[in-house]
């Protein structure tokens, strides 16, 4: 690994420790970060979410994240609130590897901008 890959993955690391601490257990892997950043982007705080509803959160969090270097621009919520994305520019094409580390790096920097975690 490469020194800014070492870098990454400590501050992933870091992440998933901050999460524990907020939200009482360790996020597994990347899907249930996503899942919590859908709902902190939802904003109707914790609520039963189907499987239909739990797939919408991790692309609304997709989306706000990768916002943060101009991919999505959110369009406006809907009439139940929930809301909806346009893709500004095309995504690069990545192996699954890279678009892990690309998701990384912006779900890191959300927590950093958006809701003020330091690692």
């Amino acid at each position: 690994m490469i020194k800014k890959d070492l870098e990454l993955e400590r501050k992933w690391q870091a992440l998933r420790l901050a999460l524990k601490d907020n939200v009482g257990r360790k996020p597994k892997d990347m899907n249930a970060i996503l899942f919590l950043i859908g709902v902190q982007e939802l904003g109707k705080g914790p609520h039963s979410f189907n499987k239909e509803d739990k797939q919408d959160l991790m692309h609304i969090a997709i989306c706000k994240v990768l916002s943060l270097s101009g991919f999505y621009r959110l369009e406006g919520t809907d009439e139940n609130g929930w809301p909806h994305w346009v893709l500004e520019k095309k995504l690069p094409h990545f192996d699954l590897l890279e678009q892990e580390k690309l998701l990384k790096m912006h779900v890191i920097e959300y927590f950093e901008n958006e809701i003020g975690l330091v690692f």
